[in-house]
This record gives C-alpha cells, sequence and structure tokens, in this order.
C-alpha cells in the first residue's frame, strides 16, 4: 500500500476509533450493557467496512488509475447497501440496543467520511509528472 494510502486509511480509522470509544462510554451510561454492545458492534462494523473498502480502492486504483472514480463510487454504493442490509436484519437481534447501534453507526460513518475526505484532500498527489515529460512520448 504506498504511503498516502496508508496516511488516509490511519486518518480516518484512528479518529473513527476515539469516537467509537467515546460512543460507547456514553452507551454505557444511557443503555448499559446492551448499549455498549450496540455500540462496540456499530465501531467495529464502520471500520471493517469503510477500511476494507479504502483497501479495494487502493488495489483497484493502482491497477486500473482512469477507473478510480467508478469503482469509488461502486465502493461505497456497495458499502451504504451492506450497511442498510445490517440494520434491517439487526432489528431483529435482541442481544444489544438497536437505537444505540444506529446512532452510532451513522455518527461513525459521518466520523469516517469526513477524515477520508480530510486526508484526501491533505495527500500531496502529483496529478503532473514532477520530471515535466510526458509519459505518451508526445511533445506539447
Amino acid at each position: 500500500m504506498p504511503s498516502h494510502d496508508a496516511r488516509i486509511l490511519r486518518g480516518a480509522a484512528i479518529p473513527t476509533a476515539v469516537a467509537g470509544v467515546v460512543a460507547m462510554a456514553i452507551a454505557f451510561v444511557v443503555a448499559q450493557g446492551k448499549g455498549l454492545l450496540g455500540a462496540l458492534l456499530a465501531t467495529v462494523v464502520v471500520i471493517a467496512f469503510f477500511g476494507a473498502g479504502q483497501l479495494a480502492l487502493t488495489r483497484f486504483g493502482r491497477n486500473s488509475p482512469q477507473m478510480l472514480m467508478p469503482i469509488a463510487m461502486l465502493v461505497y454504493t456497495t458499502q451504504i447497501l451492506v450497511v442498510g442490509v445490517l440494520l434491517a436484519v439487526a432489528k431483529h437481534l435482541t442481544f444489544f440496543d438497536h437505537k444505540v447501534f444506529g446512532f452510532s453507526l451513522l455518527g461513525l460513518v459521518i466520523i469516517w467520511m469526513c477524515f477520508q475526505v480530510r486526508g484526501w484532500l491533505k495527500a500531496k498527489t502529483f496529478y503532473v509528472e514532477p520530471d515535466g515529460k510526458p509519459k505518451s512520448g508526445r511533445q506539447s
């Protein structure tokens, strides 16, 4: 994984994990053990799904840079659909608090996205060749 992609992944995962710990503490105060478990599951889901999405973008972007935007849209849409299916399935489970899970999931997804965008904006990614020579061999 290139260093700038690893920086983006860390830059989103660490604040999300910290926010997850805060969500777990609040959930424990509000809804005791079931709330704590709901916030813990939400934290694991967000870090796992969105981390896997970032890894997929890194891999596919390296293999086919011109397809990065369609792949990014597909990965994001798939992540949102999987989270939606997970929420639909989770409402039938009784071992954790559904409201805490849902609100924690929503908050953590927003935090992940904000810090991922921040990482992309701060990444020093060249959009021209630094040596000034075009790759195609044509002279301008």
